[in-house]
Formats: structure tokens, C-alpha cells, sequence
């Protein structure tokens, strides 16, 4: 919750309206990151079962498989970092005060996190748009076309820059002791 400090102040109204709104967008694609994954279990067992009782599959149902998985873990990461839950080298983090981890945690988002991410995105936003001119589709008899789950890439880490812009405010607003 966000309070008030005589030393620092209050937090800015936008500031706190966007790292609210951010946090709810995250947690709202970590809900559907969730309701992937039992998809994705329901649609390989159906699949594996038709298979083998039947005898019959299909090439579209094993990449819808990994289409899924993708959209998974692009849409479920933002919902990690927003619970703090995300990879990080924890050898002496974890003994460390609460503001040390906060001048961490900023200066690893600014230097490390948010460059990688815009690189990604820009990055693979000619690799996106190659297959969506080309109409691309898998070299599998029976497959999907690729430029849906190739969007994911841009998309997942768009949607982790906008969580990064969150948790730095997050991070200059608790170091300013408001948050």
C-alpha cells in the first residue's frame, strides 16, 4: 500500500495509477497464463489418447501444443516479476537490507532487464513481420501457419518492459520511502 512520509513525501498520483494498473494487467495475463497450461495438458492427453486408441493425429495439434506453452511463458513472466518471483542471482541478495535490495533490484532493471527486453522486442519485430508477408507456415504436413506465435516474442517482452517501468517506480518510490 502506498502511504505517506513526512521525509519524502507522497507518491504521485499517476505514478501510483500506473504501477496499480500494470500490476492488475500483469496478474490478469498470469490468470490466463494458468488457464494455458491446463490447455495445453488437456489438448497433449487428447491428443496422445487419439493417437494411440485411434490412430490418428495431427501435426497442428502437437504445435498447438507449443503455441500454448510459448504464450504461457510470455504471458506468465510479467506476472512473476510483478510477485518479485523472477530468476536472480541470490548468493548475497538475500541477506541484504531492504533498501540494498532496492538499489539492486533499480539498477538491474535499468542496466540489465530493460535493455534486453527493447532489444527483443526490437529485434524480432522484422522476424514477426517476415512471416506474417510471407504467410509462413510449418514444414509439417498438416501444420500452422508461424506468425502468431512468433508475436508472442514482441508482445511477452512489451508487456515486460511496461512491468519493468512498474517495478523501477516501485524501487525509486520505496528508496524515497513512499511505497
Amino acid at each position: 500500500a502506498v502511504h505517506t512520509s513526512r521525509r519524502a513525501g507522497r507518491v504521485s498520483p499517476y505514478m501510483n495509477a500506473y504501477i496499480r494498473g500494470m500490476d492488475a494487467l500483469s496478474r490478469v495475463f498470469g490468470h490466463v497464463a494458468s488457464v494455458l497450461v491446463l490447455a495445453t495438458c488437456l489438448i497433449c492427453a487428447g491428443n496422445a489418447s487419439a493417437r494411440y486408441a485411434f490412430h490418428m493425429g495431427s501435426n497442428a495439434w502437437l504445435e498447438i501444443q507449443w503455441y500454448l506453452f510459448s504464450a504461457t511463458v510470455f504471458f506468465g513472466a510479467p506476472a512473476l516479476v510483478t510477485l518479485n518471483e523472477h530468476v536472480r542471482v541470490d548468493v548475497v541478495y538475500g541477506s541484504l537490507s531492504g533498501r540494498a535490495k532496492a538499489i539492486i533490484d533499480l539498477l538491474g532493471f535499468i542496466f540489465f532487464y530493460m535493455p534486453v527486453c527493447a532489444v527483443m522486442v526490437w529485434a524480432s519485430l522484422q522476424f514477426v513481420q517476415d512471416a506474417w508477408v510471407q504467410h509462413e507456415m510449418s514444414n509439417n504436413s498438416g501444420g500452422l501457419i508461424r506468425w502468431p506465435v512468433k508475436a508472442l516474442i514482441p508482445a511477452g517482452f512489451g508487456l515486460l518492459i511496461l512491468q519493468g517501468i512498474a517495478e523501477i517506480l516501485k524501487r525509486i518510490a520505496f528508496l524515497r520511502r513512499v511505497y
